[in-house]
Protein backbone atom coordinates (compact mmCIF):
# COMPACT_ATOMS: atom_id res chain seq x y z
CA UNK A 1 0.00 0.00 0.00
CA UNK A 2 2.26 2.77 -1.29
CA UNK A 3 0.50 5.52 -3.24
CA UNK A 4 2.73 6.85 -5.98
CA UNK A 5 1.16 8.68 -8.90
CA UNK A 6 3.85 10.92 -10.43
CA UNK A 7 1.41 12.77 -12.68
CA UNK A 8 -0.54 14.12 -9.70
CA UNK A 9 0.67 16.53 -7.02
CA UNK A 10 1.33 15.13 -3.57
CA UNK A 11 -1.98 14.96 -1.69
CA UNK A 12 -2.86 16.54 1.63
CA UNK A 13 -5.33 13.79 2.43
CA UNK A 14 -6.07 10.14 1.70
CA UNK A 15 -9.44 8.41 1.60
CA UNK A 16 -9.07 4.68 2.20
CA UNK A 17 -11.37 1.73 1.61
CA UNK A 18 -11.71 -0.67 4.55
CA UNK A 19 -12.22 -4.36 3.72
CA UNK A 20 -9.66 -5.61 1.23
CA UNK A 21 -7.50 -2.53 1.75
CA UNK A 22 -6.95 -2.14 5.50
CA UNK A 23 -8.12 -5.54 6.72
CA UNK A 24 -9.66 -8.80 5.52
CA UNK A 25 -11.35 -11.93 6.80
CA UNK A 26 -9.37 -14.67 8.51
CA UNK A 27 -11.44 -17.37 6.79
CA UNK A 28 -13.88 -17.53 3.85
CA UNK A 29 -17.45 -16.43 4.54
CA UNK A 30 -18.78 -19.83 3.52
CA UNK A 31 -16.77 -21.61 6.18
CA UNK A 32 -18.03 -19.21 8.87
CA UNK A 33 -21.64 -19.58 7.73
CA UNK A 34 -21.32 -23.38 7.74
CA UNK A 35 -20.01 -23.42 11.29
CA UNK A 36 -22.77 -21.16 12.62
CA UNK A 37 -25.47 -23.02 10.67
CA UNK A 38 -24.27 -26.25 12.28
CA UNK A 39 -25.07 -24.77 15.68
CA UNK A 40 -28.67 -24.64 14.50
CA UNK A 41 -28.64 -28.24 13.26
CA UNK A 42 -27.94 -27.51 9.59
CA UNK A 43 -25.17 -29.38 7.78
CA UNK A 44 -24.23 -27.28 4.76
CA UNK A 45 -21.24 -27.38 2.42
CA UNK A 46 -18.91 -24.40 2.92
CA UNK A 47 -18.06 -24.10 -0.77
CA UNK A 48 -21.72 -23.88 -1.78
CA UNK A 49 -22.33 -21.29 0.92
CA UNK A 50 -19.34 -19.30 -0.32
CA UNK A 51 -20.57 -19.33 -3.90
CA UNK A 52 -24.08 -18.47 -2.77
CA UNK A 53 -22.79 -15.55 -0.75
CA UNK A 54 -20.70 -14.21 -3.62
CA UNK A 55 -23.72 -14.26 -5.92
CA UNK A 56 -26.02 -12.75 -3.29
CA UNK A 57 -23.54 -9.98 -2.51
CA UNK A 58 -22.79 -9.20 -6.15
CA UNK A 59 -26.47 -8.86 -7.05
CA UNK A 60 -27.55 -7.05 -3.88
CA UNK A 61 -29.01 -3.54 -3.82
CA UNK A 62 -26.69 -0.86 -2.38
CA UNK A 63 -26.03 -1.07 1.36
CA UNK A 64 -27.36 2.47 1.76
CA UNK A 65 -30.38 3.85 3.58
CA UNK A 66 -30.99 7.57 2.96
CA UNK A 67 -32.51 9.39 5.90
CA UNK A 68 -32.27 6.57 8.43
CA UNK A 69 -30.37 6.74 11.70
CA UNK A 70 -30.32 5.16 15.14
CA UNK A 71 -32.42 2.00 15.68
CA UNK A 72 -34.10 2.33 12.27
CA UNK A 73 -30.71 2.31 10.55
CA UNK A 74 -29.58 -0.68 12.59
CA UNK A 75 -32.68 -2.66 11.62
CA UNK A 76 -32.23 -1.78 7.96
CA UNK A 77 -28.60 -2.92 8.05
CA UNK A 78 -29.50 -6.17 9.81
CA UNK A 79 -32.29 -6.79 7.30
CA UNK A 80 -29.94 -6.20 4.36
CA UNK A 81 -27.45 -8.74 5.71
CA UNK A 82 -30.21 -11.19 6.66
CA UNK A 83 -31.30 -11.26 3.02
CA UNK A 84 -27.73 -12.04 1.91
CA UNK A 85 -27.40 -14.80 4.52
CA UNK A 86 -30.77 -16.33 3.59
CA UNK A 87 -29.79 -16.38 -0.09
CA UNK A 88 -26.46 -18.00 0.76
CA UNK A 89 -28.15 -20.73 2.78
CA UNK A 90 -30.75 -21.33 0.05
CA UNK A 91 -27.97 -21.77 -2.53
CA UNK A 92 -26.51 -24.50 -0.30
CA UNK A 93 -29.85 -26.32 -0.02
CA UNK A 94 -31.35 -24.93 3.18
CA UNK A 95 -35.15 -24.63 2.98
CA UNK A 96 -35.34 -21.92 5.62
CA UNK A 97 -33.00 -19.79 7.69
CA UNK A 98 -32.97 -20.69 11.40
CA UNK A 99 -34.39 -18.04 13.70
CA UNK A 100 -31.68 -15.89 15.23
CA UNK A 101 -28.91 -16.92 12.83
CA UNK A 102 -28.82 -13.62 10.95
CA UNK A 103 -28.48 -11.52 14.10
CA UNK A 104 -25.85 -13.92 15.48
CA UNK A 105 -23.73 -13.58 12.35
CA UNK A 106 -24.26 -9.82 12.28
CA UNK A 107 -22.84 -9.58 15.79
CA UNK A 108 -20.07 -12.07 15.01
CA UNK A 109 -18.69 -9.87 12.25
CA UNK A 110 -18.91 -6.81 14.49
CA UNK A 111 -16.21 -8.41 16.63
CA UNK A 112 -12.52 -8.08 15.67
CA UNK A 113 -11.97 -11.83 15.96
CA UNK A 114 -12.98 -12.76 12.38
CA UNK A 115 -10.79 -10.03 10.89
CA UNK A 116 -7.06 -9.52 10.38
CA UNK A 117 -5.30 -6.24 9.71
CA UNK A 118 -2.89 -6.55 6.79
CA UNK A 119 0.70 -6.54 8.12
CA UNK A 120 1.90 -3.33 6.48
CA UNK A 121 -1.16 -1.23 7.32
CA UNK A 122 -0.36 0.12 10.83
CA UNK A 123 3.13 1.29 9.86
CA UNK A 124 1.84 2.88 6.67
CA UNK A 125 -0.95 4.72 8.48
CA UNK A 126 1.49 5.92 11.12
CA UNK A 127 3.87 7.14 8.41
CA UNK A 128 1.14 9.06 6.59
CA UNK A 129 -0.07 10.53 9.88
CA UNK A 130 3.45 11.74 10.74
CA UNK A 131 3.69 13.31 7.30
CA UNK A 132 0.62 15.37 8.10
CA UNK A 133 -1.81 13.68 5.74
CA UNK A 134 -5.48 13.85 6.74
CA UNK A 135 -6.91 10.33 6.66
CA UNK A 136 -10.47 9.10 6.29
CA UNK A 137 -12.18 5.78 5.59
CA UNK A 138 -14.79 5.53 2.83
CA UNK A 139 -16.41 2.09 2.78
CA UNK A 140 -19.45 0.21 1.53
CA UNK A 141 -19.92 -1.04 5.08
CA UNK A 142 -22.40 -0.28 7.83
CA UNK A 143 -22.49 1.37 11.24
CA UNK A 144 -20.45 -1.44 12.83
CA UNK A 145 -17.30 -0.13 11.14
CA UNK A 146 -16.22 2.74 13.45
CA UNK A 147 -16.21 0.50 16.51
CA UNK A 148 -14.56 -2.31 14.53
CA UNK A 149 -11.75 0.01 13.41
CA UNK A 150 -11.25 1.03 17.03
CA UNK A 151 -11.09 -2.57 18.25
CA UNK A 152 -8.65 -3.43 15.45
CA UNK A 153 -6.37 -0.62 16.65
CA UNK A 154 -6.79 1.53 13.53
CA UNK A 155 -9.27 4.24 14.51
CA UNK A 156 -6.73 6.64 16.00
CA UNK A 157 -5.32 7.57 12.60
CA UNK A 158 -8.63 8.59 11.00
CA UNK A 159 -10.34 11.96 11.21
CA UNK A 160 -13.50 10.60 9.56
CA UNK A 161 -15.21 7.29 8.82
CA UNK A 162 -17.91 7.35 6.14
CA UNK A 163 -19.96 4.19 5.60
CA UNK A 164 -22.45 3.73 2.79
CA UNK A 165 -25.37 2.69 5.00
CA UNK A 166 -25.53 6.01 6.86
CA UNK A 167 -24.14 8.10 3.97
CA UNK A 168 -27.23 7.17 1.97
CA UNK A 169 -25.18 6.08 -1.06
CA UNK A 170 -22.63 3.39 -1.86
CA UNK A 171 -19.56 3.39 -4.06
CA UNK A 172 -19.32 3.93 -7.02
CA UNK A 173 -21.64 6.83 -6.18
CA UNK A 174 -19.41 9.86 -5.48
CA UNK A 175 -21.49 11.01 -2.49
CA UNK A 176 -19.54 9.09 0.22
CA UNK A 177 -16.25 10.48 -1.12
CA UNK A 178 -17.63 14.01 -1.05
CA UNK A 179 -18.85 13.55 2.53
CA UNK A 180 -15.39 12.41 3.60
CA UNK A 181 -13.70 15.33 1.83
CA UNK A 182 -16.08 17.71 3.58
CA UNK A 183 -15.23 16.20 6.96
CA UNK A 184 -11.51 16.51 6.18
CA UNK A 185 -12.06 20.09 4.95
CA UNK A 186 -10.27 19.32 1.68
CA UNK A 187 -11.14 19.80 -1.99
CA UNK A 188 -11.00 16.80 -4.31
CA UNK A 189 -7.86 18.22 -5.89
CA UNK A 190 -6.01 17.79 -2.57
CA UNK A 191 -6.74 14.11 -1.94
CA UNK A 192 -6.30 10.60 -3.34
CA UNK A 193 -8.36 7.49 -2.76
CA UNK A 194 -6.84 4.07 -1.99
CA UNK A 195 -8.99 1.00 -2.60
CA UNK A 196 -9.10 -2.50 -4.04
CA UNK A 197 -12.21 -2.71 -6.23
CA UNK A 198 -13.66 -1.36 -9.49
CA UNK A 199 -16.18 0.54 -7.35
CA UNK A 200 -13.30 2.35 -5.68
CA UNK A 201 -11.86 3.38 -9.03
CA UNK A 202 -15.18 4.46 -10.53
CA UNK A 203 -16.38 6.26 -7.41
CA UNK A 204 -13.12 8.14 -6.94
CA UNK A 205 -13.14 9.19 -10.58
CA UNK A 206 -16.73 10.43 -10.26
CA UNK A 207 -15.70 12.48 -7.22
CA UNK A 208 -12.67 13.93 -9.02
CA UNK A 209 -10.02 11.92 -7.15
CA UNK A 210 -7.05 9.89 -8.37
CA UNK A 211 -7.36 6.28 -7.19
CA UNK A 212 -4.50 4.01 -6.14
CA UNK A 213 -5.63 0.41 -6.67
CA UNK A 214 -4.37 -2.11 -4.11
CA UNK A 215 -4.00 -5.63 -5.52
CA UNK A 216 -3.92 -8.47 -3.00
CA UNK A 217 -3.89 -12.21 -3.65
Amino acid sequence: MNPSIPSHPRPRGLLLDAMGTLFGLREPVGRTYARWAARHGLTLEAGQLEQGFRTAYRTAPPLAFPGLEGPALHQAELGWWADRIAASLAAAGAATMPSGLASELFEHFADPGPWRVYPEVPARLEQWHRQGLRLAVVSNFDSRLPALLDRLGLARWFRAVVVSSSAGAAKPDPAPFRQALQQLDLPATAAWHVGDSPEDVAGARAAGLPCVLVRRS
